[in-house]
């Protein structure tokens, strides 16, 4: 298999993860977190493992550009919540 199709494979799952899952679960996370409400350690838990899969989907996403804006978007997403769920646990 040449490495077209092999990245074309893994973006087709990780999109498919990304709509299923995690996007769903950021959207639950954001409105948590907009409320003034803490996360728990395993929705703290959830953020991190999302942040190290950054640094692979980022290493795709420069192979292919055309993906670079949702990309980009959806880390863009991960950074407010983590930002304002710091703030919350930063409240007295």
């Amino acid at each position: 298999m040449d490495q077209n199709s092999e990245d074309d494979i893994t973006i087709t799952t990780l999109l498919k993860r990304f709509t299923d899952i995690r996007l769903p679960k950021a959207h639950e996370l954001e409105k948590k977190v907009l409320a003034g409400e803490k996360l728990s350690n395993s929705e703290m838990a959830f953020l991190d493992s999302v942040f190290k899969d950054a640094q692979y989907i980022l290493r795709l996403s420069d192979k292919h550009p055309e993906y670079q804006g949702i990309v980009s978007k959806a880390i863009q997403l991960y950074s407010d919540i983590t930002q304002k769920a710091l703030e919350n646990e930063n409240k007295k």
